[in-house]
Formats: C-alpha cells, structure tokens, sequence
C-alpha cells in the first residue's frame, strides 16, 4: 500500500514569492507605460526623464547585496515587511508630487530602494535553503511570477492610465502592493527549514554548504561570480531597456500603445509556460548551456524588434521571445547556489545583481539619450544585442558540471575535482 505524500510547505512559499515578484517586478518592468505621461506632466525631455529611472535602476541595485545581507542577518520577514512600507509610502509621495525633484526622490530613489527589499534577491536564499533536488523548478517557478508580472502589468497599467490617469494608477499599485506583499511577508514566509528540506540529508550537505570556511570576498575573487555576473550585466542591460524604452520605441515606430504594450506583455505571457518547462530542463541538463541558448536567442531577439515594422510580425518576434526571456535570472541564482552553497548565496547573488543594475542604469539612460541625440533606437537596442551574445559566450564557458565539487586553492582558483 503506497503512502501518500504530503504536500511539502516548501511549495507554499515558492507560490507566495512568485506573487510578491509578480507586483515587485512587474512595477520595476512597466515604466514604460508611465514614461510618456511623466514626461507631459513634469514637461521633462526624455534625456531628464531617463536620467531619473536610470538613477533608480541603480539605486535598486545597491539596494540588492544590502537586502542579501539583511536576510541573512535578520531573515526574510523583516526585510520584506521594511521593504512594503517604503514602497507605500514613496508612491504615495509620487501621486501628490509637484516638483521634478520631488519624483526623483519619491519615483527614482526611494520606491526604488523598496523594491530591492522585495525582490528575487531576498526571496532567493529563503527558496534555495528550503529546496535542494527540485532548486532549479523552485527558482524558476518565481522567476514565473516576474514573467507574469511582465505580462500583466504592462497592458494593466497602459489602460488604467488611458482610464483614470497615471496618479490614480500608481494608487491602485500602491493599495495592491501593500495588501498582497504585507500578508505573504507575515503569515507565509518561513525560515525554519525542516531537516533535510527536499531532499537527502547527505545531497543537503554536499550543495547547501560545500565550503563551510568559504567568505564572501574569496568566493568574489573566482571566476565563476564574475561570469554569472557579466551574464546578468547583459540581463539587465536588455531587460530594463525593453521595460523603460520597449513602448516608446515602438510607438515611435509607428504602433499604437496598446499594440506596443500587448507586444511587450505576450512575451511575459508566453514566458509563464517557458519557465515551466525550462525549470524541469534545469534540474536535467547543464545549467550554463541552458543560460547560453537563453542569452543567444534573446541577443538575436533584440536584432529584430528594433527592426520590426508591421504588427504581425511584432507578435510573431515577442512571441518566440517569451521562450528564452525567463530563466536567466532563476539560473543565475541556481548556479550561485550550486557553486558556492546557499549560506552565502543571498550576499553573493545580491552583488552579482548589482550588475543587472549598473547595466540598467547605463541601458535606461542610453535609451532616451541616445535617441535624442542620433534620432534611432539602433544604438540602444543594437548594443544590447552584442551584449547579450558576449553574455552567452561567456555563461558557456563557466564550469563544465555543476554537480562537481569546487575546491578553493589558496590562489582562489577552481580545481575541478570528480
């Protein structure tokens, strides 16, 4: 007689964080649709305007390693809870604003600083600690929430703007993000991980903390960190130029805004199901192949979008994008997990994320610069294209088997061992 398994809480929690990075991610993801009503009502030019996001983008990325290392010292409740009030409060600030910098201080820095407190980075090391042979389906499962969080926020606040204005709409966020964030930091989050969490307790050894004596500053020194972090240098670079310039760049081409933001929405939406079938491939396959096919085929993704003229063929190019734009993220942190142990894996993703910031500051203020200055979207969207082949060049060459145990020699090298 076969017994019946329980559902493990562990899945509980993966659910509740991919709803936290959903509102999380998908208001960092969905300037875009703001960006021109910012601009009418502070009368900024679009250089101004990219200046104040790309200040955020990189405020939310110093916000990062400070949220890694706070998990760490205080758990995850605490950093999720001071997270959700920053943001209640710094969008109320940017509804009543008057002043340009008044919105850089509400909009550009501190919601900024509060969304780095919830998102991946601090829900991370909670879901890696509490999963070992199921740490890959586990990530990207949230990585599903920012996905969706792409598909639906995009499109949602496009028609609440066109509705009741951007004032009202940033309101509605505001509301929502306190009522979905607050409980889920109060009442599900749990950092007590049971023995053994999914797995062996032999497996939990082996990749929860394969290098008790590790620091964070010698696993900084290797290799491995610094091409994860060049592969999140172009995540970001791409990602965020897409949120903040994807819907000005295609109404400049000539598509209506509701064409242009159901475009950048389908790739979130078809993203939802891609993670699903990555996250099973990621506990399968080599980890870092499938983070180079992820970065090619997004690389060659960018080409076309820029040049992309009539609206089937819009559809059709964020459609097969949707395939490879999870799962960059959720691979990062998996590979840093396996790598390195999940005891330092909050710190060390939340500085590898530093650079998905730096790359979003730089591609949020080339996007209205650079179109200001040479009248095309080329240089923006061009660039980010050759990045991201670099990108999966290099996630190529990290190392060969992640199911490997990585020593650390006084050099700080990789020696490969079977």
């Amino acid at each position: 007689m076969k017994t019946k398994r329980r559902w493990y809480y562990g899945w509980n929690i993966v659910i509740a964080a991919s709803i936290v990075t959903l509102i999380t991610v998908g208001m960092r993801m969905s300037i875009g649709p703001f960006f021109l009503p910012l601009l009418e009502h502070f009368h900024l030019s679009r250089t101004s305007l990219s200046l104040i996001v790309a200040i955020g983008m990189f405020v939310y990325g110093v916000g990062m390693p400070l949220a890694g290392y706070l998990e760490k010292r205080f758990g995850t409740r605490i950093v999720l809870v001071s997270g959700t009030i920053i943001v209640f409060l710094s969008s109320i600030w940017t509804i009543f604003t008057e002043t340009v910098f008044g919105l850089f201080l509400s909009f550009g820095f501190f919601m900024s600083f509060g969304l780095a407190f919830t998102s991946p980075v601090a829900l991370t090391p909670v879901i890696s600690r509490w999963f070992v042979k199921k740490r890959g389906q586990a990530l990207f499962y949230l990585s599903t929430g920012s996905m969706t969080g792409i598909a639906v926020m995009n499109p949602v606040n496009t028609f609440l703007i066109e509705m009741v204005g951007w004032q009202w709409t940033f309101f509605i966020f505001a509301m929502s993000f306190l009522l979905l964030v607050l409980p889920t930091a109060l009442f599900i989050i749990r950092d007590d991980v049971p023995d053994g969490a999914d797995g062996m307790m032999d497996e939990m050894d082996k990749t929860n903390d394969p290098h008790p004596q590790l620091t964070v500053r010698s696993a900084i020194k290797t290799l491995p960190f610094w091409q994860v972090s060049i592969g999140l240098f172009a995540c970001g670079y791409s990602m965020n130029l897409l949120g903040s310039h994807g819907i000005p760049m295609l109404v400049d081409h000539g598509f209506s805004e509701m064409t242009a933001s159901f475009a950048i929405g389908l790739i979130g939406i078809v993203a939802i199901p891609s993670t699903i079938v990555l996250g099973k491939l990621s506990d399968r396959l080599q980890r870092k192949n499938l983070l180079a096919v992820i970065y090619f085929v997004r690389g060659l993704g960018f080409i076309f979008l820029v040049s992309v003229t009539v609206t089937l063929q819009l559809y059709l190019i964020a459609f097969v994008a949707g395939f490879v734009w999870a799962g960059s993220i959720a691979l990062s942190s998996a590979i840093l997990s396996d790598l390195y142990g999940v005891r330092l894996v909050g710190i060390l993703y939340g500085w590898a994320y530093f650079s998905h910031q730096v790359a979003a500051t730089i591609s949020s203020l080339l996007g209205g610069w650079g179109y200001e200055q040479f009248h095309t979207h080329l240089v923006s969207f061009g660039s980010a294209a050759v990045i991201l082949l670099i990108a999966a060049i290099v996630s190529y060459m990290l190392p060969s088997s992640l199911s490997l145990r990585i020593n650390f020699d006084k050099n700080f090298g990789i020696v490969e061992k079977s």
